[in-house]
């Protein structure tokens, strides 16, 4: 039951939307706060008016804004007649709005707070809810649709957060959407006023705080003249009323198109969209991780993409467990790279790539590791963006950082490495990059370095030969040949296999053993941290049951303790 006596109803503020253009605001005090509110203001086009004395430090933004004038600066202290002088000419020089930034116990607050009350001036204090007379929203705006949320002056966080929390569920494109809607409503008008079927003027609308009419559904007949004639907004209203939001925020101008001509062909029941003929749906795209190997980590929302996408176009070393997640539904293509093959190979995905999301197509480009870390995620980005589809990139976990992990080397160890660099083993169109230079403390991680891994080793390890082309010899410091170094292969998966060597007999090691790609090269102290040879040219590890053994522990029925 709901009770609408004044003396038992709770208060709550009468919050609204001001229309501040040239205004004039006051503002006391010149710190971060004081910045935050003449941003407000100068936004909502007001011309905020900074009243501080000239040796108070301006926060640096405040600065800004008085240095390029959309803001002005009283160097002095407050004074009460500021309140009635430093206002618009047609308000009789009257301020319109004052904020107080200068804290509760400050005793200009509750004095300018006294007088502003008298005088009728909206005023906030910062951190005395008592002494305001408003208070501002913590405000979500896109085009035209603004959301403000307030705590009352009892959680200025909470209240940011909640804004966050409700901003996210939104649909993206919402504000665009009603510009869109509202250029429908002001045509649909314009047409039925010319026809002769209303005489209103479009301005008389309901107040957006107000309800739908009892009269909102009521069947409308031809004998119904008057209601007839507003038939066509009504109509609309309804659209908004019961699209789900996310139909109404992808609605394109030619969907309008033709829900306007459904309409005109007597299809006048809109929540049967079925006979209206919609533009095509637009293709999406989406560039993912993969991860370094085992399924489990895989980041939710690649797994979804995985699940949702239409097509997907997977490099070669994408493993078969992530592979096994895609629907049979779905179309696979997987990268046709080998050596001498792969600008032609990334050119035919691109291609693909392209042609899916012309027929409105949903894409996944899987890739190993992280999209963005030697994977040409941001080349791929930028072709998509510039035929018009702008990707969604999803991180994955990258073996640069996930393998020596999973081959318990810890990249960073105190008093051993303080810093990690991943590097490339090849550049652009197969040429040896530069190595990097001797650092006693840094762990490096070669990636796409074990098919030319003798050569690698041998550019850290020796001086060039005489005549042999050299970017800086002289600066570039050699790598001893005792360092401690791992080959890191599949890891995480199943037959993850780890050989720990040094520099000098790494080489001989990879050729006794054999390749098992993907694979990757750790180099530095920190590779014997918790494993060393012992004296050995090197050891070989194999296989890795880590992430199955904790999946099954989780899924075991709990244990009970016996009691005597």
């Amino acid at each position: 039951m709901k009770d609408t006596s004044s003396k038992n109803a709770a208060q709550v503020p009468l919050l609204a939307a001001i229309n501040a253009d040239s205004q004039v605001h006051l503002i006391i005090g010149a710190n971060p706060l004081a910045a935050a509110r003449c941003a407000k203001s100068v936004e909502a086009g007001a011309h905020p008016v900074v009243i501080a004395p000239e040796e108070e430090s301006l926060q640096f933004t405040l600065a800004g804004h008085i240095e390029n004038g959309s803001a002005k600066w009283v160097k002095r202290q407050f004074q009460d007649d500021d309140l009635t002088t430093l206002g618009r000419e047609e308000v009789d020089h009257v301020v319109d709005m004052v904020f107080v930034t200068i804290g509760a116990n400050h005793p200009l607050s509750s004095h300018i707070s006294k007088i502003c009350r008298r005088l009728r001036i909206p005023v906030n204090v910062s951190d005395a809810p008592d002494l305001c007379t408003f208070s501002l929203l913590s405000t979500y705006s896109e085009g035209p649709l603004h959301i403000g949320i307030t705590t009352s002056g009892r959680g200025c966080k909470l209240a940011s957060r909640l804004k966050r929390e409700i901003s996210a569920s939104l649909p993206p494109n919402l504000g665009s959407a009603i510009d869109k809607l509202g250029a429908v409503r002001k045509r649909l008008w314009k047409e039925d006023f010319a026809a002769g079927l209303c005489d209103v003027t479009l301005d008389v609308d309901e107040d957006d705080s107000t309800g739908q009419k009892h009269t909102f559904n009521t069947l409308v007949t031809e004998d119904d003249v008057n209601t007839a004639k507003t038939r066509r907004m009504r109509w609309l209203s309804q659209i908004c009323e019961y699209w789900p939001l996310r139909k109404l925020a992808s609605i394109t101008d030619s969907d309008i198109e033709s829900i306007l001509q459904a309409y005109s062909a007597g299809k006048e029941n809109i929540t049967d969209t079925n006979s209206i003929q919609f533009s095509e749906k637009r293709g999406k795209i989406v560039l993912a991780g993969s991860g370094p190997g085992h399924p489990d980590l895989l980041t939710r929302a690649t797994y979804k993409a995985i699940q949702n996408a239409d097509i997907i176009l997977a490099d070669k070393l994408v493993p078969a467990p992530v592979l096994e997640l895609i629907p049979r539904r779905t179309e696979v293509h997987i990268a046709r790279k080998f050596p001498g093959n792969a600008d032609h190979a990334q050119e035919e995905f691109l291609r693909m790539g392209l042609e899916a999301l012309q027929k409105g197509r949903e894409v996944l480009r899987l890739k190993q590791g992280d999209p963005y870390l030697y994977g040409r995620g941001g080349e791929e980005f930028e072709f998509f963006r510039a035929e018009g589809y702008t990707p969604v990139v999803l991180p994955g976990i990258t073996s640069a950082l996930s393998a020596p992990l999973f081959a318990e080397i810890p990249a960073t160890h105190r008093g051993v490495s303080d810093q990690v660099l991943v590097c490339t083993g090849t550049g652009r169109k197969g040429a040896a990059p530069e190595p990097p230079t001797y650092v006693p403390t840094q762990t490096v991680v070669f990636l796409m370095a074990l098919h030319r891994l003798s050569s690698l080793v041998e550019t850290l390890t020796a001086p060039p030969a005489e005549g042999e082309p050299s970017s800086s010899p002289s600066s570039r410091t050699l790598w001893p040949k005792d360092t401690p170094c791992a080959i890191i292969e599949r890891a995480s998966c199943s037959d993850q296999r780890v050989i720990r060597s040094t520099l000098e007999h790494v080489c001989q090691a990879f050729e006794a053993e054999g390749s098992r790609p993907p694979g990757l090269l750790v180099v530095g102290a920190s590779c014997h941290i918790l494993h060393k040879p012992d004296g050995q040219k090197w050891i070989v590890e194999e296989g890795f049951r880590g992430l199955d053994e904790l999946q099954s522990t989780t899924n075991a029925p709990p244990m009970l303790s016996e009691t005597a």
